[in-house]
């Protein structure tokens, strides 16, 4: 498998781009932390590693990224959009409680089957999904 900096710079050179320092400081910076960022947040890590980087490069960069298929885009329900690495890694759901935002990846191997199950039915062939789950979680149930 190849690395995800590999990945990225072919992507980059099939889109007749260039891998700049920038746009590395932020793919490094986003896998390093491997988390729900939003853009707002890989910017403040960016920025301390390198002050001269801009939010509308770490913007075009996220949308490349996203583009390259090195990372998603998530939709927790509050209004922000996240993004977390996925190249080389295994499908997951996810479990958010709408009160504190606590997410929590999930895999579920009878769920995945029946996923394929309802898009066989229906005569889909999958191709990727997404799953949230949204609800309370124990901290916050007890308040």
């Amino acid at each position: 498998m190849k690395a995800p900096q590999e990945v990225f710079a072919e992507y980059l050179a099939h889109e007749n781009l260039k891998m700049t320092p920038q746009r590395r400081v932020i793919l490094d910076t986003l896998l390093k932390k491997n988390d729900h960022l939003s853009s707002e947040e890989l910017y403040a890590l960016v920025k301390k590693r390198d002050a001269s980087i801009g939010q509308a490069t770490v913007y075009r960069t996220l949308k490349l990224l996203s583009d390259s298929g090195l990372i998603e885009p998530l939709d927790f329900a509050d209004g922000v959009t996240r993004y977390e690495p996925c190249y080389g890694k295994d499908h997951h759901d996810h479990l958010i409680c709408e009160k504190c935002g606590k997410n929590i990846e999930i895999v579920d191997e009878v769920i995945e089957r029946r996923q394929e199950q309802l898009a066989k039915e229906h005569g889909f062939t999958l191709i990727r999904h997404k799953m949230y789950l949204y609800g309370l979680c124990p901290e916050c149930r007890k308040k």
